[in-house]
């Protein structure tokens, strides 16, 4: 049992993220993408309604997302906010990953069951997708700029209106190691013991 503790332990202090200009192109096989997405499904859910969604892109699906991506910036932003360096950034996001995955939350059909907890239960698929990814040496980054979080993804992605989009996760392997972890605020100041 402790053992276990210290092994899960390791892990979880290790997790760390890694910009995806830093993976160097290395491809994951595919059978541990299905292993890090087996691990996600054990996520816990209230009322079993298992509410994370992946959309996985390898290969040359990974440009065509990053393109669309790009090319839905241009599209729906306002002209006064485009910033040319942005587009470049999301078309060349995936550049150097494995795999980018589209994590999303679809909404159940248990109205009882606030959207919050559907939101938290597919957080937590995510977290133990990339606390599986750090146990096999995958660099992992969990993305949310460019378009992620507004309607027009949805759209792209074909998506219900009360779906929700919680990320873009970059997969990929790292030469260098993303380094050491750090927290701010002491854990003394994050727990009041009653």
């Amino acid at each position: 049992m402790t053992t276990s503790f210290s092994e899960i332990s390791h892990i979880i202090q290790n997790r760390r993220t890694t910009k995806p200009g830093k993976m160097n192109g290395q491809r994951i096989p595919d059978e541990q993408i299905k292993q890090l997405l087996e691990l996600a499904d054990w996520a816990p859910t209230h009322g079993h309604t298992e509410p994370w969604r992946f959309k996985v892109y390898a290969g040359d699906k990974i440009q065509d997302f990053c393109l669309a991506h790009a090319e839905l910036y241009k599209q729906k932003i306002e002209p006064e906010k485009y910033l040319q360096e942005r587009y470049d950034k999301l078309l060349h996001m995936g550049d150097k990953a494995s795999h980018v995955l589209v994590a999303y939350m679809r909404r159940g059909d248990l109205p009882k069951i606030p959207a919050l907890e559907e939101i938290a239960a597919t957080s937590c698929a995510i977290q133990n997708l990339l606390l599986g990814a750090t146990a096999l040496g995958i660099a992992s980054y969990w993305g949310s700029g460019g378009m992620a979080y507004k309607p027009a993804m949805k759209e792209m992605l074909h998506l219900r209106e009360e779906d929700v989009v919680l990320g873009i996760l970059y997969l990929g392997y790292a030469d260098e190691p993303a380094g050491e972890g750090k927290r701010i605020v002491p854990l003394e100041e994050k727990v009041e013991w009653m």
